[in-house]
């Protein structure tokens, strides 16, 4: 498995890298999924140190968590335990998953922009109805059941999910959290 560990403007020593690296390794052991590679940033927010860890499993899946404390070793394993909370809430189901999938998920790539925010708090209108771009991205859309789909939405802890629909080529479907909680799902391939 690859690691990346790194700080944003924080020096990360080797003994923190060694510590993640263990601990991540015991962690991804237990569950089902192969891990490919785990991507780890540390920062520091005042008094809080800050770790975003996001893990890439074999079957296109990705887990990731946010955690905050005092001390970084402190915020690395709130990091953890919310990992490894989503692993344990979905072991049945990345396991059921992992032995249907005989074959890796597809990922195709699409473009991704950032979108400038119209800060303009007058009521005038704008000179033109073209957003600004803020920057461009290359991102990928993974080819996935709806079962697969609001599973990593829920694992990521996404609002949205864009995804292809392994089981039809209707092109792009989108499963999103409802404001009444439950999922929505959008399906083009079904419209008349």
């Amino acid at each position: 498995m690859q690691y990346q560990i790194s700080g944003k403007q924080i020096d990360i020593g080797e003994a923190l890298q060694t510590h993640v690296q263990t601990e991540v390794d015991g962690m991804i052991g237990k569950y089902p999924g192969r891990p490919t590679d785990a991507l780890v940033v540390f920062s520091k927010d005042a008094h809080e140190f800050i770790c975003e860890s996001v893990v890439h499993l074999s079957t296109g899946l990705t887990v990731q968590a946010r955690g905050r404390a005092g001390e970084i070793y402190a915020s690395f394993d709130s990091a953890t335990e919310k990992m490894e909370k989503q692993l344990r809430r979905y072991k049945r189901r990345l396991k059921d998953h992992h032995k249907e999938r005989v074959v890796p998920v597809e990922l195709s790539g699409a473009s991704s922009y950032i979108l400038a925010a119209n800060d303009n708090d007058e009521a005038e209108e704008p000179d033109s109805l073209a957003p600004m771009i803020i920057a461009e991205m290359e991102t990928k859309i993974p080819s996935l059941s709806v079962g697969e789909a609001v599973m990593q939405m829920e694992l990521a802890g996404a609002p949205v999910l864009v995804f292809r629909n392994e089981k039809q080529d209707a092109g792009v479907n989108i499963v999103y959290r409802r404001e009444d909680g439950n999922i929505g799902w959008i399906d083009p391939g079904t419209a008349k």
